[in-house]
């Protein structure tokens, strides 16, 4: 019989933590769930089973768990199942897998330590859940993502005729926060992009790297998947794979197609090593494919010496390459398509950038704006 899932999966996060009060629509409050005078499971330290347990949670050596409810291995094969049906039939990416895997893995052991099988957990309960992520100090956009991945979840589980409904349907997480994009001056992205040294062949990489993150819009993990056959230099464009391996074609200006093709013909070769993947287009130190993590230790250390204190971003380049475009009188269905947005609704947000710089510009320029 398999065992339930590793607790490894679901990594809690200590240190800030605000409550969920009730004093919003949202979310029940902590209070309507109280029980009868005991310590609130749901709030307790998620490291430690419940005081009165009589089936602890032992751990493996490879930190998993076994649960002291009846049915969880069947609710671990269920959710084995549906992290397949993600990666191979709906073709998610393995970032949003691995999201989903953890988000399952704090649900099922939460469920454990207030023995609740996690095929039959309600809506309360999913609320409970959310609620002591949220004491914990997730962030609302983290909180908003649980919720989506359980109702996806059993959503997939009432397909498969484990159950006859679904209890996350009605739940609601709370309002993400809605807060405009940082984006960077144009002055300052040109300065950016002169500041690898162009006598280093990492110095090149990296030179490359800006220019297709900002004549792109690129998202990191897009970035960092492109190999070599993806650069068409005669049509003066890149293939890159979004979100659910959607491809897509996007333009880059002779600017940056120069860097990558300097890149290609003297630096490339120079980064690579014995076992380098022939395929990849970019590599780190170490002759490995460039992961997301070094394209942000890149960014973040020549985005210091522009932008003192701010905190600059790979993604910062796409919200900046979107919002300069619109500067421009693109249109925004050119955008979001250029973005790889689904929903125009996302690409929105970036028309509401460009009002409130045309609102600073007014205020401070304007004699009769104040």
């Amino acid at each position: 019989m398999r065992t339930a899932l590793p607790v490894s999966w679901a990594r809690t996060r200590s240190g800030s933590r605000g409550r969920w009060d009730g004093s919003s629509s949202e979310a029940p409050s902590r209070a309507s769930w109280a029980g009868t005078g005991g310590p609130d499971p749901w709030l307790l330290d998620p490291r430690e089973p419940p005081a009165d347990s009589e089936a602890r949670t032992p751990r493996s050596s490879r930190g998993a768990f076994v649960a002291a409810t009846a049915g969880v291995s069947r609710s671990g094969d269920a959710v084995e199942d549906f992290l397949r049906h993600l990666g191979g039939e709906r073709n998610l990416s393995r970032n949003t897998v691995a999201a989903y895997r953890r988000d399952l893995a704090q649900f099922i052991e939460f469920c454990a330590r207030l023995h609740v099988d996690p095929l039959r957990a309600d809506a309360k309960a999913i609320r409970r859940f959310l609620a002591q992520r949220m004491t914990l100090g997730d962030a609302r956009t983290s909180i908003a993502r649980k919720a989506s991945c359980l109702r996806t979840y059993y959503r997939f589980v009432v397909r498969r005729k484990l159950r006859p409904d679904n209890p996350a349907a009605l739940v609601t997480a709370p309002k993400r926060a809605r807060t405009l994009p940082q984006i960077i001056k144009k002055n300052q992205v040109e300065t950016l992009l002169e500041l690898p040294p162009d006598d280093d062949p990492f110095g090149t990489r990296d030179r490359a790297i800006l220019e297709i993150l900002y004549g792109a819009g690129v998202r990191v993990g897009e970035l960092a998947a492109l190999d070599l056959e993806d650069v068409d230099f005669a049509a003066r464009r890149l293939r890159v794979f979004g979100k659910g391996r959607k491809e897509r074609l996007v333009p880059l200006g002779e600017d940056g197609m120069d860097a990558v093709r300097r890149y290609i013909t003297h630096a490339r070769g120079r980064t690579m090593r014995e076992g380098s993947p022939p395929a990849a287009l970019f590599y780190n130190r170490k002759g490995r494919r460039i992961g997301q993590r070094d394209v942000r230790a890149m960014v973040e250390k020549y985005a210091k010496e522009v932008i003192p204190g701010g905190k600059v971003s790979p993604h910062t380049f796409r919200h900046t390459f979107a919002t300069h475009l619109l500067e421009g009188d693109a249109d925004l269905r050119s955008v979001q398509e250029l973005l790889g947005h689904v929903d125009v609704k996302t690409t929105q947000i970036y028309t509401h950038v460009s009002r409130e710089r045309l609102r600073k510009v007014y205020d401070q320029a304007h004699p009769r704006a104040h």
